[in-house]
């Protein structure tokens, strides 16, 4: 099983150092897997260099102009605050966890009827419906639209080169995101219409109500950031998750340890059908270290892109003005210098001792 892009990254750190060039579709590209030179350009942000993306990814996600989702200063604190009131660690001890066992059994019991299963198809759906849910009351039962599905063709289209010409990939890409966008808009444009006092309070509410403090936000800005969210939400954890379950498939004594803390847990409960509790739920220690160590192995996030808008001076190194710098934070997880056998599914290697 190929665990990700990681792997060909350290083969070429063997080959040509931590600090090397190549180029993608013909763009010079610096990628580094040092961690010295990736931490000095992250803080470089806004005077070195600047986020930058592939140019299918920015057409669709509207990476110019006064709509960019992913900015920095005080669009990126407002996002990250944001995302924080609705899907932070207090928001999950004081009302997402059991919504989320409740959606999670559905799923499962759904699953159970059905011959096969694709596994990262059907996960990813299941988490963008409940991110949908709590980003502005979606309900994948009763919408006209099924927007998971559009997304999927969005997701095909990202690593295309940007042709929009009938028959391409990136051309039924950018059709399917227009309709997410027209749906996204609509639904924007609905509740605003509504009076402040008989909004649900979620995720687009909150945005709506701060229209009037933060200069902006506006219509277009907050279905693009809606886009985005639920882009993030569909790709990333189904990928973890659709990993999770193939590594356990193939470590049977992890699957063995894992089933005994949770029955444990099951034992202790007056009621076994109650809902999972805060305290059950951080009890689950080995489970995180399941986490981790899939999260360790499966490089959702693989790599940063960055843009040098001066010449970068570092350790002998010169990046002319105007390349795209990969920052492989990912390569750092497989380096055998940080992790014993890297390329081994243990974790057991995350246990804390006392």
């Amino acid at each position: 099983m190929r665990l990700s892009c990681g792997g060909r990254d350290l083969t070429k750190r063997c080959r040509y150092g931590s600090i090397f060039r190549t180029s993608v579709a013909g763009r010079p590209i610096v990628v580094s897997t040092d961690s010295e030179f990736n931490h000095y350009i992250v803080k470089q942000e806004g005077r070195l260099v600047e986020l930058w993306y592939l140019d299918a990814f920015s057409k669709l996600f509207t990476m110019e102009g006064e709509t960019k989702t992913t900015g920095l200063g005080l669009v990126h604190k407002y996002i990250r605050s944001i995302a924080l009131n609705h899907f932070g660690a207090d928001k999950l001890k004081e009302e997402m966890l059991p919504q989320i066992q409740e959606f999670v059994n559905k799923t499962l019991q759904t699953w159970s009827k059905q011959p096969s299963v694709e596994v990262k198809r059907a996960s990813s759906t299941m988490i963008f419906d409940f991110t949908a849910k709590r980003f502005f009351g979606y309900d994948a039962d009763i919408s006209p639209v099924k927007i998971s599905d559009k997304y999927d063709s969005i997701l095909g289209g990202l690593m295309s080169f940007p042709l929009n010409i009938p028959g391409t990939a990136y051309h039924k890409c950018s059709k399917d995101q227009n309709e997410v966008l027209m749906f996204l808009r609509n639904v924007v444009k609905e509740r605003m219409m509504i009076s402040p006092e008989k909004r649900r309070g979620d995720f687009l509410d909150q945005a709506i109500g701060d229209m009037d403090n933060e200069k902006f936000l506006s219509e277009d800005f907050l279905v693009q950031m809606l886009f985005a969210g639920l882009f993030a939400a569909y790709e990333s954890v189904s990928s973890a998750l659709s990993l999770i379950l193939k590594l356990l498939a193939d470590h049977p004594s992890v699957v063995q340890e894992l089933t005994a803390e949770h029955e444990a847990i099951l034992k202790k409960k007056e009621n076994p059908n109650s809902a999972l509790t805060w305290d059950e739920y951080k009890s689950m220690t080995f489970t995180l270290q399941v986490i981790n160590e899939t999260l360790r192995l499966g490089n959702v996030a693989p790599g940063l892109l960055r843009k040098s808008l001066k010449d970068i001076e570092f350790k002998g190194y010169t990046i002319p003005a105007g390349w795209t710098i990969m920052l492989v934070n990912s390569a750092l997880q497989l380096n055998p210098d940080t992790y014993k056998d890297p390329l081994a599914f243990n974790p057991w290697r995350w246990k804390v001792c006392p």
